[in-house]
């Protein structure tokens, strides 16, 4: 990649940021369509993101995501935010058009296209997510348009009662559970939270809830202990690999107007994943 007086900067605000998959996905993109554009991590301390919103104006950046712990705090400095974003309360893709800022939120849209291409169709089908943080509010907002019946559990049932109350404001399918076990055999389980980031954690679903032929999903992109169970029980098991390249294609596309190559964007994404 040859960077010069024409080159465009797009990237990613983080804090850590060292973890970032994402600038090997986009640059591998962009190099492979010709583009003069280079993604780059900036490790932006939660003080320091009002100053650093404004640089994309006066940097005239191409573009950024955004991650923890910022997705939340972003929204009141921004000039636009799309509906989605604004209902989910979060956003992780701005766009900058002529120094305006628009906030997006392409998780859920990307969790709905790795589901797709695992082929997996929740209509009509009973879910239960498990974990109601910024993750479960952007999927959620899509899986309870499509689902007969969606069941939401978090430890912090204050939470989860206001997430189930804002969706049932525009669905009306969506229920507060007071335990896992209370959502019986649903047709698919999601794990939201942070639980098998680490090679200690326990599982957060108990083994007994899964059985041969439902769905699984964990929004954490590695193979957990979750998802081993879940094919030893005959279950299908989604990791969260396919949301974190889709949820990047549709990014890239909001910035650029171009549809990257996603085959050679999901290679380059597996082949960093340790």
């Amino acid at each position: 990649m040859k960077v010069n007086g024409k080159t465009r900067i797009a990237g990613i605000f983080g804090f850590p940021i060292e973890h970032t998959l994402s600038p090997a996905m986009h640059n591998a993109a962009f190099e492979a369509l010709g583009m003069n554009n280079c993604y780059v991590p900036f490790r932006v301390a939660p003080e320091d993101l009002p100053y650093a919103i404004q640089s994309i104006r006066s940097l005239d950046l191409l573009g950024l995501n955004i991650t923890v712990p910022h997705k939340e705090m972003v929204l009141p400095l921004l000039d636009r935010i799309d509906k989605e974003a604004a209902f989910i309360g979060a956003v992780n893709t701005i766009t900058n058009s002529n120094s305006v800022l628009t906030g997006y939120n392409t998780d859920g849209r990307g969790f709905m296209s790795s589901l797709s291409e695992a082929g997996v169709s929740i209509d009509g089908k009973e879910v239960l997510i498990i974990g109601t943080g910024g993750a479960c509010r952007a999927v959620s907002y899509y899986l309870s348009e499509k689902a007969s019946k969606l069941s939401l559990y978090d430890i912090d049932r204050n939470k989860a009662g206001k997430l189930v109350s804002d969706l049932n404001e525009i669905r009306g399918n969506v229920h507060l559970l007071d335990t896992i076990g209370q959502a019986g055999r649903p047709d698919m389980i999601i794990n939201a939270t942070p639980l098998g980031m680490k090679p200690g954690d326990p599982s957060p679903v108990d083994t007994g809830l899964i059985t041969s032929g439902m769905v699984v999903c964990d929004l954490i992109y590695k193979r957990t202990k979750l998802l081993q169970e879940a094919e030893m029980n005959g279950a299908k098991a989604v990791d969260g690999s396919g949301m974190l390249l889709w949820q990047g294609v549709l990014a890239f596309e909001l910035w650029t107007g171009v549809k990257p190559p996603v085959d050679l964007m999901r290679r380059v994404l597996l082949s960093n994943i340790t």
